[in-house]
């Protein structure tokens, strides 16, 4: 499993635990992450194979992962349990978000220096094996996916546009359920 996926042991282990039951519901596992505090909290971000998720999916999962949660007890105290979207700028977690996202900007790091650097930001240019392909000022430049220790999309409004779209197409967003919104121009005065 991807680093990105689960990155600390923690995270290794709640993955261990809910990928198949999220994997059973029909969904795939995104991102799981641990955080302590107060309320420890444990974050899952799922989506449907083919991607987005609604809420009543979230619910679904949450009801099942929770369950399961209690019977192997991996953590001691009592926690917060959120299930959500991968959201419009999601993280890149597994080699195939890379394909799907080619030609849209992201920004990746790398656990260590690469030609003296870790952060690049860029446009995607798809995998070649086990490498992500990135557009950067300099050219395309391959990082291997190992590498990576973080990598997600950058909000742009071609992004929002096409995630519109492919609601839209999945019939998920309906426009007539939505009021009109009327605007009114103001004078301006000198």
């Amino acid at each position: 499993m991807s680093e990105l996926v689960a990155k600390a042991s923690m995270d290794r282990r709640l993955a261990e635990i809910i990928t198949p039951i999220i994997e059973g519901l029909g969904y795939e596992l995104v991102r799981v992450r641990f955080m302590g505090g107060k309320t420890p909290t444990v974050q899952i971000m799922a989506e449907k194979p083919e991607g987005g998720i609604e809420v009543d999916d979230c619910a679904a999962i949450s009801t099942a992962v929770s369950v399961h949660l209690d019977v192997e007890d991996p953590i001691e105290d009592a926690f917060t349990l959120e299930v959500s979207s991968p959201g419009i700028d999601r993280p890149l977690t597994r080699l195939k978000d890379f394909e799907t996202f080619e030609g849209y900007e992201a920004k990746l790091e790398t656990t260590d220096l690469i030609d003296g650097r870790k952060r690049f930001k860029g446009v995607l240019a798809g995998v070649e094996g086990n490498e992500v392909l990135v557009n950067v000022d300099e050219g395309t430049i391959g990082l291997n996916f190992d590498w990576l220790s973080d990598a997600k999309l950058v909000l742009t409004d071609d992004l929002i546009r096409e995630m519109l779209r492919q609601r839209k197409a999945a019939g998920v967003l309906n426009e007539d359920e939505f009021d009109e919104i009327e605007t009114e121009e103001v004078a301006k005065e000198d």
